[in-house]
């Protein structure tokens, strides 16, 4: 077991006591990666020399100036670190970075420590962690294993608890496989909001700066510093104000949705399908209430990768680099991306337009999609028997998350027989990364593992619950002329809400018909009160204001109590606007009174 927590808030703790101060921790860790450099996680690891200017930046600072104040962290050997030779996994390559990749400066600027460069797949072209010339990337919990990657070293030196957090690069996977594989939390961003600038690119178009992390707070605290919007990066954006840690959260306190695919793939490996039900399960005990999706448009989508033009951006990328520079089976994938037609791209490109058209229609209508990770996962003899053909398998829910712009969160679930852990994904549209950290963080409780293979377990970092998020989708009770097939239903139909649920509220209230006998007020009383019949609606948050905007008084939305002892958005009445009212709480409806007293 490790004898230092470096989960972000037990780090800070430790600074505050002064139980260490960053020169000796840093030495402290350099010398466990030394100790355990058979996991072959590092390409190069700093001296106390070259640590010495960054101990500097922190000198007459203090952990409540700096968010990251003298937390170590890893960076993938495709990201520069200004001064530090990046490689990307090829010799022949190599380079002395001139300046930091803007994501390495922001996480510097924040107090963060760069222990060094990590192992990856060469040129970040794999899923496995074996395809390096400095070593093969061994599985924590089992080195017969693999680590999984491209992002091996990265996820081995996160897990074994050398760094706090660790950068790797995404483009069909590599921030994802080896986290779950490693008992880990690997956010893939929403495209653009960590720049790839000083990154060498695999698939520029496609690729993301991906965190590991212990806990799913700790990746939400590392994601606000890192997503700067950079002006020079021809593919950054600007993040949106509800997807920040502000919004971060570690309990769930609405009823959600998640989609689950009808068919799914596990290659016989019963342990994994064992896990992903019990993921099913805990979402459910959640609040969260599945949905059985058709997965295929997905798996279509996934396919084009590797089978289309996009492997014409690998060979670009290292249309430079000899073959003969290359590992074999590196070779073997990036040359036939020399000969892709204009035309075979086009045609790739319609078809992923129909492809994500069909896609959004499903995530659009739910809170979030589960899937696994891997189908399975091997040991490192397997997958030299056949690269190739056990790579794909391990990206058949990988794959397609940034062809078509989608963020994600890879959350372990528990270990296997080998030891070796497994987990799930959730995923949904850009920009809602926190939103979907919020759901890992409670389902990471729920299982409360510990973390990394660190022997620390995750009540030792006290999980703290914060501001509530700021979801895409807003869900609004209502209990009149908003019902579906009423006279104002319309207001919410041209807005895009769906409606999500008939239901009952709570027994608490009553149920007046205005004045005007056009509306009804529903109004709390915790003595006389019973259930009214109400109907759930799920407004898009960009149009929840404008709807808002559009009640009349004495109407206002308010929080109302549903039968299942939720409290959602929902119409309620300002007390003057009751003179004259008729109390109809008797019928339990707007529906049945209209029935009743045709008007």
């Amino acid at each position: 077991m490790n004898e230092i927590n470096l989960s972000l808030k037990a780090l800070k703790a430790s600074y505050q006591n002064k139980v260490f101060e960053p020169r000796s921790l840093l030495s402290k860790l350099r010398e466990q990666a030394l100790a355990q450099a058979d996991y072959n996680a590092w390409i190069t690891l700093l001296s106390m020399e070259e640590l010495e200017p960054f101990f500097q930046l922190l000198d007459g600072k203090t952990p409540d100036e700096l968010p990251l104040y003298g937390v170590p962290f890893a960076i993938k050997d495709n990201i520069d670190l200004a001064g530090i030779t990046t490689t990307a996994g090829c010799p022949d390559f190599s380079y002395v970075a001139q300046q930091s990749a803007p994501v390495v400066s922001a996480l510097i600027k924040a107090g963060a420590i760069p222990l060094g460069k990590t192992n990856l797949d060469q040129f970040a072209t794999g899923l496995v962690g074996t395809r390096s010339p400095y070593g093969q990337g061994k599985n924590v919990f089992n080195s017969e294993y693999i680590s999984g990657g491209s992002s091996a070293g990265s996820a081995i030196a996160t897990a074994l608890g050398q760094v706090s957090f660790a950068l790797g690069t995404d483009t069909a996977g590599s921030g994802r496989v080896p986290a779950v594989l490693n008992n880990l939390i690997g956010l893939k961003p929403t495209k653009g909001l960590l720049s790839t600038n000083g990154v060498v690119p695999a698939c520029r178009s496609l690729d993301c700066v991906s965190i590991f992390a212990l806990v799913a707070e700790d990746a939400a605290t590392i994601f606000d510093v890192a997503a700067n919007y950079d002006a020079n990066d021809a593919y950054a954006r600007k993040n949106t104000y509800s997807n920040i840690s502000r919004y971060f959260s570690s309990k769930i306190s609405e009823p959600f949705t998640f989609g689950v695919p009808s068919e799914l793939e596990f290659e016989n490996n019963d342990e994994c399908r064992s896990l992903y039900e019990k993921a099913v399960a805990a979402l459910e005990t959640l609040g969260g209430k599945p949905v059985s999706i058709d997965f295929t448009p997905f798996l279509n989508a996934a396919k084009l990768l590797y089978e289309g033009p996009w492997v014409a951006e690998r060979w670009l990328a290292t249309r430079e680099v000899a073959a003969e520079s290359m590992l074999p089976v590196i070779s073997d994938i990036i040359g036939p991306g020399s000969t892709a037609s204009a035309g075979d791209t086009f045609a790739a490109y319609y078809r992923l337009s129909e492809l994500k058209r069909e896609c959004d229609n499903i995530v659009n209508q739910l809170d979030v999609v589960l899937t696994p990770t891997t189908p399975t996962f091997y040991t490192r003899k397997e997958i030299d028997a056949d690269p190739i053909k056990h790579n794909s398998i391990l990206g058949t829910y990988t794959n397609f998350m940034n062809l078509l712009d989608y963020c994600a969160v890879a959350v372990p679930i528990g270990s296997t027989v080998s030891k070796v852990h497994w987990g799930i994904t959730l995923f949904h549209s850009a920009f809602t990364d926190i939103r979907l950290l919020n759901i890992a963080s409670a389902l990471q409780n729920h299982f409360a593992h510990s973390l990394g293979a660190t022997g620390f377990s995750l009540a030792q970092n006290t999980i703290e619950i914060q501001a509530p998020s700021a979801p895409a989708f807003i869900d609004v009770v209502v209990c009149g002329a908003h019902l579906e097939g009423q006279p104002l239903n319309w207001q919410l139909a041209e807005r895009n809400a769906t409606l999500v649920a008939k239901t009952k509220s709570s027994t608490h209230y009553k149920l007046f018909a205005l004045k005007d006998g056009k509306r009804p007020a529903m109004v709390r009383s915790d003595t006389d009160g019973q259930a009214i019949e109400v109907e759930v609606w799920r407004v898009p948050q960009e149009n929840f204001g404008s709807f808002v905007a559009g009640i009349p008084s004495p109407l206002g939305i308010g929080k109302v109590e549903l039968a299942n002892g939720f409290w959602l958005s929902g119409f309620i009445c300002d007390a003057h606007g009751l003179n004259g009212a008729q109390d109809i709480t008797a019928f339990g409806g707007w529906r049945a009174w209209l029935r009743a007293c045709p008007h």
